[in-house]
């Protein structure tokens, strides 16, 4: 068992921030999107089905990302592949940002997929590496966190250039529409986690993988405050003897191919995209308007939105490692149902078609609060609780190739949403798709009864397939 000394708290705290920012990225990249969409649609006149396309081929790039990301990690190094995340993402921004034609805007689309996919495997493998039995649920939920503040800050770039250029397709500095402006700022937090990356410590389950005992013992012992670091470099290389041989053989099994641990984690990744949350963080703007709200009350309202998802993560921080993953993954559920339903409900009271549509009262009020009722407790347990699992629940003879599938079948499922979600909104209507996202949600509390096994306080080295 890991045992800390309270002047290490920072150490361990400031490098699990600086791995997180790639979860910034992740939620940036995720929302950005969001206040250029309909102005993007109105530049190149493209139809619904093409607007979902651009918005979700990024997903594509993603999900190849974090497929790949482990066993570019296991062969690289982790802050390696942290700064490719990087590079890729700092071009992305640029290429998105100077767009000429909807098929290059897609090519940087999918590159900038490619550094987030990468980026949301790495960050919550590497706290997991790094963090103390006792602190990892906290310290991987920072993940979650930085996805969230990512959100809000992409969503509120995206309102203060759309409000100073008096609409996102209006001009803004140096004669570029604001809405390109939206994708270019996105070099900041690139260049930023690129620089973070440098500075923080090699994972040491990668150095003992490298052989590189020494370096790992020192880690622990600097970082993390281990007592014994020589008897837990020990411990590492044990479990890594099994591990060096990890290939795809190590999840195989006899549920359809797979070993069952690994289905569960397939599952659980693809219900927290399902429930819809993307829905609401790459089309919020373009759904409030839909149902009646001004665009500067669509901007106001996705912000506010925003807020509530980054102050409610915290609470997945402060009770993660005492309420436990199970219970709280429980409550989010049943919470998200509640919300989902009260926001199907509102949407089947709109009146008007084509772009005279309003919620007459009291129901835009109903659908705001079911909204953000469903962001509340997704914001607070599946949201981050998800990536913690991922983080934590696998064997160490199949980690890095487990989470790479799960994470990897969190953004397709991503994709799929995300591609659907402005012809179905067409088709059948918002009520329509906030009932399936429920009916999702109530699936999601019946798996984790059934399927999920608590993880809590446990060593990476002590999970059982």
């Amino acid at each position: 068992m890991n045992q800390t000394s309270d002047r290490h708290t920072a150490k361990v705290i400031g490098v699990s921030v600086a791995a997180a920012v790639g979860g910034f990225l992740f939620g940036f990249d995720s929302s950005v999107i969001n206040g250029a969409v309909d102005s993007i649609e109105d530049h190149f006149l493209l139809g619904s089905f093409t607007t979902g396309f651009v918005v979700a081929i990024a997903l594509i790039g993603c999900a190849v990302g974090a497929w790949f990301a482990g066993s570019l990690a296991d062969r690289w190094g982790r802050k390696k592949v942290m700064l490719l995340g990087s590079a890729l993402f700092v071009i992305s921004s640029i290429g998105s940002g100077l767009a000429f034609s909807v098929p290059d805007l897609m090519l940087w689309r999918v590159l900038g997929g490619l550094g987030i996919g990468i980026a949301s495997v790495i960050a919550p493998a590497y706290i997991a590496e790094i963090a103390p039995a006792k602190w990892r649920g906290a310290l991987a939920s920072l993940q979650q966190l930085a996805i969230t503040i990512g959100i809000f800050a992409a969503l509120l770039s995206d309102a203060l250039l759309a409000g100073a250029a008096d609409g996102a397709s209006n001009d803004l500095w140096f004669g570029v529409e604001a809405w390109r402006w939206m994708f270019l700022v996105g070099v900041v937090p690139a260049l930023v986690y690129g620089l973070l990356a440098t500075l923080i410590p090699e994972s040491p389950r990668y150095l003992v993988g490298q052989h590189l005992d020494d370096e790992a013992a020192r880690v622990l012992a600097e970082i993390t405050g281990e007592l014994h670091p020589d008897e837990r470099v020990h411990e590492i290389r044990l479990t890594l003897r099994k591990e060096s041989r990890s290939s795809f053989a190590d999840i195989r099994g006899p549920k359809f191919g797979l070993q069952p641990i690994v289905w569960v984690g397939i599952t659980m990744a693809v219900l927290q995209q399902l429930v819809g949350i993307n829905a609401i963080f790459y089309y919020s703007t373009t759904l409030w308007r839909s149902v009646g709200f001004s665009e500067d009350q669509s901007f106001t309202t996705s912000v506010i939105t925003a807020v509530i998802n980054v102050v409610m993560t915290f609470v997945a921080i402060l009770f993660v490692d005492g309420i436990g993953r199970r219970k709280l993954l429980l409550a989010g559920s049943l919470g998200m149902f509640v919300g989902l339903v009260m926001a199907s409900v509102a949407f089947s009271q709109s009146i008007g078609s084509g772009d005279d549509v309003t919620l007459p009262a009291p129901w835009g009020a109903i659908a705001l609060i079911g909204a953000n009722l469903f962001v509340i407790f997704f914001a607070s347990t599946w949201g981050p609780i998800m990536w913690v699992m991922l983080g934590e629940m696998f064997p160490n003879r199949m980690r890095a190739m487990a989470l790479g599938i799960g994470t990897a079948a969190n953004w397709i499922a991503n994709f799929a949403v995300t591609l659907a979600f402005p012809p179905l909104t067409s088709s059948v209507g918002l009520w329509v798709i906030y009932a399936g996202f429920a009916v999702f949600a109530a699936l999601s509390f019946f798996f984790v009864k059934a399927k999920i096994t608590e993880t809590k306080g446990m060593e990476l080295e002590d999970m059982l397939g």
